[in-house]
């Protein structure tokens, strides 16, 4: 049982107890932030008391707990992977990397070591299995829907898996955590952060990680017809769809349209010069079905917030074409396109 000391992991871990689960709880030492704001914030794997908090719930509810110190992986996955993404001109998603690597990494290799069929956590999806594969479906709480985030897991991941928090919204969760005398738990706050960047700055986050980041200096700004707008601070500063935080005046709102890491430019546009019909994606994953060999429509999400666009995809030389039915916002590379049919997560892929 994967357990963060938060409201989600512990109601999770208190719903197998009592369904008859014999568990062994895990929490993972993940990431030493020099962040101040790290250490003191309510939640959160790298806080300090939130490792305490997820022991002594173990503890009261009767079952060992371990931490497992998987800071070389995390940083050799999940790290790693962040800080190259923002220096190739791309926008990382490190939930997704986290997940696969971390959550359903590590986290299987122990439950091998202890003997565990299954392994659980505390995020808001289903699992359904058809013909023999296992796949994500849809937590029942759209608000919370977690389901985005989990696209990198193969079917003989899911078949180990349980989500019980899947079939409850957010709300239900924190009554049953009351209604079991969890007070306090119950009224937590919740992070929207990225767990290692606490203070929501990834640009002060690449200056204490990276080397390379110190290096880039200042670019041009530059138009959708390549002409010169101004001066920025370095490609790695910007991300797509970005309008605040320029510090350029054209006496219109312009967005970020395009980063090109090689000439250290930034394209500034209106926002009609975000819209998309059309992209394609590597690193393909599907687990509802197969790698489609003719063309499939789905409902893409580019983001995760986003409520997804009906869309048409296609395999093209292993990776995959997806044409949307109406053009769409700021599509990132770097960031994921997930492919639903109704609840079901059949698949999805980086986007290039």
């Amino acid at each position: 049982m994967a357990m963060s000391g938060g409201i989600d992991s512990t109601m999770a871990a208190i719903l197998l107890t009592e369904q008859g689960y014999e568990l062994e709880g895990v929490t993972f030492r993940s990431w030493d932030s020099i962040s101040k704001a790290c250490m003191e914030r309510e939640t959160g794997c790298c806080s300090v008391d939130s490792i305490f908090e997820a022991k002594h719930i173990a503890n009261s509810l009767g079952f060992n707990h371990q931490i497992l110190d998987i800071r070389e992986l995390f940083r050799q996955t999940v790290i790693s992977n962040f800080i190259s993404e923002y220096l190739k001109g791309r926008t990382p998603n490190p939930c997704v990397v986290c997940n696969k690597y971390i959550k359903w990494g590590a986290l299987l290799d122990l439950a091998d070591q202890l003997g565990c069929q299954f392994i659980a956590t505390g995020h808001y999806a289903r699992i359904g299995s058809t013909d023999g594969r296992y796949f994500i479906s849809k937590g029942i709480d759209d608000t919370k829907d977690q389901s985005y985030f989990l696209w990198q897991l193969t079917s003989e991941n899911l078949a180990r898996t349980l989500f019980p928090l899947g079939g409850f919204t957010k709300q239900q969760v924190r009554q049953m955590a009351a209604d079991r005398g969890y007070i306090k738990l119950s009224q937590k706050r919740e992070s929207q952060e990225i767990c290692f960047v606490p203070d929501n700055d990834y640009r002060n986050f690449l200056s204490h990680n990276s080397p390379e980041y110190s290096t880039v200096g200042p670019g041009k700004f530059i138009s959708t017809d390549g002409r010169v707008l101004g001066q920025h601070k370095g490609y790695p500063n910007y991300t797509i769809g970005q309008r605040k935080g320029l510090e350029i005046a054209l006496g219109q709102p312009m967005y970020v349209s395009h980063i090109d890491a090689t000439n250290n430019t930034v394209t500034l546009g209106t926002r009609d010069d975000l819209l998309s019909q059309s992209l394609t994606a590597s690193y393909c994953n599907f687990t509802k079905i197969a790698p489609p060999e003719s063309p499939v429509s789905v409902t893409a999400r580019v983001r995760y917030r986003s409520k997804g666009m009906p869309a048409v995809i296609v395999m093209q030389d292993g990776n995959v074409k997806v044409d949307f039915s109406e053009p769409v916002e700021s599509v990132s590379p770097g960031q994921s396109v997930v492919f639903y049919d109704g609840d079901d997560l059949i698949g999805g892929a980086v986007i290039d």
